[in-house]
């Protein structure tokens, strides 16, 4: 999949004033902020933070959801709601986006994405299998087995993944169109650890679709990932662990398309030394 101005070049001016979406397969969206759904204070606290995010891709942890039974515990039904209820404040509807939090394995998560798409109805799939207990870091090995195979199934899978950019590659040659490298890990609040690889990334995928999830902390770092060009960014405890978590949807939902606004605008270069700005010789404007 081509992903709309997601380029490392420098936008133009007149890219700028387009209509800028993305996609999820054949899917067009506009919101580039993914929104997680676990830890809110109550369900109404969390419908009211999906309508101020006004996100259109809403995540689930299938092992939260389901447990061990394959059956709804009911949170399904509280998140088909507020993603119905999207359409009335923001005239678009949010998908859902199941993941598969938790699993150790690419056997068990392959079982788990397909009761998954049973229940809800959907082929995308956030895939996560965990290596590592203390960071839950992705095991690459156990993650490109399983997304080698999802995408057999006819899934469209959305790996979550460090910023390794040869991992990276290996999930592109498997057929991943959409890729989810982390900040930092999850939960931690930490911001970009390693902007260099995530700029790599950027730079040497221009034609895959990069969302940054896990390891975001506060607005600046989404703003500062749109910045870098990214389609979007996915997070979760940032909101909802947040002392106000609708104004925090709210803020975060501003500093992403502030960032995303920005990048498209083009940045300024940076310098190691001063440039004055300050006009000499009597010309108030650079001339060109």
């Amino acid at each position: 999949m081509t992903s709309p101005n997601s380029s490392p070049s420098t936008p133009t001016a007149t890219s700028t004033t387009r209509h800028d979406t993305w996609h999820i397969g054949d899917t067009e969206l506009s919101s580039r902020f993914l929104l997680g759904t676990a830890g809110y204070p109550s369900p109404d606290v969390l419908r009211a933070a999906i309508e101020a995010s006004g996100s259109q891709v809403l995540t689930l942890g299938l092992k939260r959801t389901l447990g061990t039974t394959g059956q709804d515990n009911g949170f399904v039904q509280i998140i088909r709601d507020a993603a119905r209820a999207q359409v009335q404040h923001h005239g678009q509807g949010a998908h859902l986006l199941p993941n598969t939090a938790g699993c150790r394995s690419a056997r068990e998560a392959i079982t788990l994405a397909h009761m998954a798409r049973e229940l809800l109805g959907t082929h995308w799939l956030k895939l996560e299998v965990v290596g590592d207990e203390q960071t839950l870091q992705p095991d690459p090995f156990e993650l490109l087995e399983a997304a080698r195979q999802l995408v057999k199934d006819g899934f469209e899978v959305l790996p979550y993944c460090t910023d390794d950019l040869v991992s990276a590659q290996r999930l592109v040659d498997a057929g991943c169109r959409i890729l989810m490298p982390w900040a930092a890990p999850i939960g931690s609040g930490l911001g970009l650890l390693n902007p260099w690889a995530l700029r790599t990334l950027r730079a040497r995928l221009p034609d895959v679709t990069l969302i940054v999830d896990a390891g975001l902390g506060a607005p600046s770092h989404a703003a500062a990932a749109m910045e870098l060009g990214f389609d979007a960014v996915l997070l979760n405890s940032a909101v909802s662990q947040s002392r106000d978590p609708v104004g925090m949807a709210r803020a975060f939902r501003d500093a992403v398309q502030g960032g995303r606004q920005g990048w498209r605008a083009g940045l300024m270069p940076t310098s190691d030394v001063a440039i004055a700005t300050t006009p000499v010789g009597g010309q108030p404007f650079v001339l060109l």
